[in-house]
């Protein structure tokens, strides 16, 4: 008996994953002296907002779009930075507290002094804003 041979289907072409030879899942973390060393190019750079926007990224561990919502009247009180704020993620719906150490309370204070603004306004604007 001869054996059949099948040839695949003229309407299936193969397909490649979306991910093939990319990078997908959870990253490593920074190591400390990465963290030093993005702290000290912004510094040098003059990148005061960068640089307040890193700190607070990493001191709260928010999601971005949660940390360019942040207001000014969520961190600042009576014109001091607060030491501990809290935020409610808009993924999750749930409210996040967390601690401002002295390092970022600094950076965002240089940001704020620059930038200026009232309470309801956003400790972020976009970099594209003409209001700044």
């Amino acid at each position: 008996m001869e054996k059949k041979t099948r040839f695949p289907s003229p309407t299936l072409k193969a397909s490649v994953p979306w991910n093939a030879g990319k990078m997908v899942g959870a990253k490593r973390a920074l190591k400390e002296k990465h963290v030093w060393a993005i702290r000290f190019w912004l510094g040098s750079e003059q990148r005061v907002r960068d640089r307040a926007l890193f700190d607070l990224a990493l001191d709260s561990k928010l999601r971005g779009c949660d940390l360019v919502s942040l207001r000014i009247g969520d961190i600042v009180t009576s014109g001091q930075v607060r030491h501990r704020a809290m935020v409610v993620q808009q993924k999750t719906r749930r409210p996040v507290q967390f601690e401002i150490t002295e390092t970022t309370r600094e950076s965002v204070r240089a940001w704020l002094e620059h930038r200026g603004g009232g309470l309801n306004e956003y400790v972020f604007p976009s970099r594209l804003s003409v209001r700044l």
